[in-house]
């Protein structure tokens, strides 16, 4: 299958290398960044310096692929998809943008090719383990989706480091959140809604940021009293990012706030990825409630080392290029992340990654 993969940074080198090493893809990755270009070349990948950013550019390399990955930061994803319904190519992201994901949706609309959007960990696997859970219910009460991207070992005041796009982080720190309250769909504000829990005796908070439900308001409505997505962080980092955002109205600023993180926040390649999934309601007649609780560790092999976040978004990405390469899923239009079955994805060869994690045991 021939890919054009369009971005090469964190989650773009991990792309790029599962897909062309797996043997069915031939991979050209094209980016602005001659560095990062350079580290996948030396990898034996194709590579492209592109203006990424120019319509006209891209319509030029998706012609002839018969599919696109984008891993460009969520400002782009309209961009991208709009030149892969014009070249006919099938089209793949990340995006966790609630407006560009609407917009897919539109130019989805009758395309005879699919439009994939959202593939990685949040929105994406989350939003596949809360459908399978919830398939089960006669009816449903309460879905809780938390995830977070966290430092092994968090050192400074915010008790994080930048694990993935700075742009991204911003976004779902920034943007109104979707949730269905009293089985009505409502937006709630990003950072609100705190909560504490703990899992494996390590003390964790939790509070509403934006995308992370992905399309599972639109699926689930009308069937679920109650929805939401929160990532979870260490306890204090919500104040003090309050503090920046709200206070400060570094919200108004988003060049200046990205400039201070990257600038004072190191990234980190020892982390951890939380994924914890309560679904409540009636089944055969009693209330029950089902949970998956998994983390997911960085590799670090010498010869080829993956942060934890690399490998989950990575694997939610390639999964569902393979699932559909393989005809597992739709083969024209729009796809959601539920539409995925939780089986299938865990035993696809990239979606066995989550299978290698640790099951957490105590939630309380």
């Amino acid at each position: 299958m021939r890919i054009v993969l369009l971005g090469a940074g964190h989650i773009g080198q991990a792309i790029a290398r599962w897909l062309a090493d797996s043997g069915d893809y031939e991979v050209t990755v094209a980016d602005r960044d001659a560095a990062a270009l350079a580290r996948l070349a030396a990898h034996g990948l194709a590579t492209q310096v592109a203006d990424t950013a120019d319509p006209h550019v891209l319509l030029g390399l998706l012609r002839g692929r018969q599919a696109v990955v984008n891993a460009l930061p969520y400002q782009l994803a309209t961009t991208v998809a709009g030149a892969a319904r014009e070249a006919g190519c099938h089209y793949f992201d990340l995006t966790e943008d609630v407006a560009a994901t609407r917009e897919i949706m539109r130019l989805a609309d009758g395309a005879p090719t699919v439009f994939m959007p959202q593939c990685g960990l949040a929105p994406g696997f989350i939003g596949i383990v809360a459908a399978h859970l919830a398939r089960p219910f006669d009816s449903l009460h309460e879905i809780k989706m938390r995830v977070g991207a966290l430092p092994a070992f968090p050192t400074n005041a915010l008790k994080y480091n930048l694990t993935w796009s700075v742009d991204g982080l911003i976004n779902e720190y920034c943007h109104p959140c979707e949730a269905i309250r009293d089985g009505r769909k409502i937006d709630v504000l990003p950072l609100e809604g705190l909560e504490h829990f703990s899992l494996d005796g390590t003390e964790y908070e939790a509070f509403n940021t934006s995308g992370g439900l992905g399309t599972l308001c639109e699926t689930l409505a009308g069937r679920v009293r109650s929805l939401d997505y929160k990532s979870v962080r260490y306890p204090g980092h919500r104040a003090l990012m309050a503090l920046l955002l709200e206070e400060l109205q570094l919200k108004h600023e988003p060049g200046t706030l990205k400039a201070i993180l990257r600038r004072s926040i190191p990234s980190t390649m020892q982390d951890v990825v939380l994924v914890f999934v309560t679904v409540s309601g009636m089944r055969g007649g009693s209330l029950v409630q089902e949970v998956f609780a998994r983390k997911i560790f960085a590799d670090r092999s010498e010869a080829r080392p993956l942060s934890a976040i690399q490998i989950t978004t990575a694997a939610g990405l390639c999964a569902a290029v393979d699932l559909f390469r393989e005809g597992a899923l739709p083969q024209s239009g729009f796809i959601r992340q539920e539409q995925v079955a939780l089986p299938a994805f865990l035993d696809n060869r990239f979606g066995r990654a989550y299978r290698q994690s640790r099951q957490v045991e105590s939630i309380s």
